[in-house]
């Protein structure tokens, strides 16, 4: 995580360099995948909208996780990524639009993409825009207690199961198809 310099807050790298995987997520991944699952990876970006960034970095920056989890022999299914913001101060890319979390665009459009029944799918995620995007689709949901994103959970957003890291995460994911 890296702070965006005009929230303060932590936000995504902005450069590729800075990027790093989360400990224990690309073995997760796997495990999802070898369960059978597709991985769709569905992000808001909106570094570029609100100049912070250019749209080729965001890219750069996207192209670097690929990589990483090509290496750890992981490649999701389908990636979608949200570069709007509702109060952008580049024009082109401020809107309210049905991709941005917590609406639910990019899931659907993937789905539809992928022909997924969303009744048998988990959005995995770390903020309540996840849950409620998720919840929206008509998946199951799952929240990730990650300390870099505490800012963007109230506490008031129910997800089907809570963990404090993704491994436990996938693991209750998992659990459901024994039980």
């Amino acid at each position: 995580m890296v702070r965006d310099p005009l929230s303060r807050l932590p936000e995504s790298p902005l450069n590729p360099d800075d990027v790093a995987l989360v400990a224990g997520a690309p073995s997760s991944l796997r495990r999802l995948q070898n369960a059978g699952y597709l991985l769709v990876a569905v992000s808001n970006q909106p570094a570029a909208a609100k100049g912070v960034v250019t749209l080729e970095r965001l890219h750069a920056v996207q192209e670097r996780v690929l990589d990483l989890l090509r290496r750890e022999g992981v490649a999701p299914d389908a990636i979608r990524c949200c570069f709007h913001h509702p109060e952008a101060t580049v024009p082109e890319l401020r809107q309210t639009c049905r991709c941005r979390k917590p609406a639910p665009g990019m899931l659907l459009d993937a789905a539809a993409e992928l022909d997924v029944d969303l009744r048998a799918s988990w959005m995995i995620g770390d903020t309540d825009g996840d849950v409620v995007a998720g919840a929206a689709a008509g998946c199951r949901t799952v929240l990730i207690a990650a300390p870099g994103s505490g800012h963007k959970r109230t506490g008031t957003t129910h997800a089907d199961v809570q963990a404090p890291d993704v491994t436990a995460g996938v693991d209750a994911i998992l659990a459901t198809l024994v039980a």
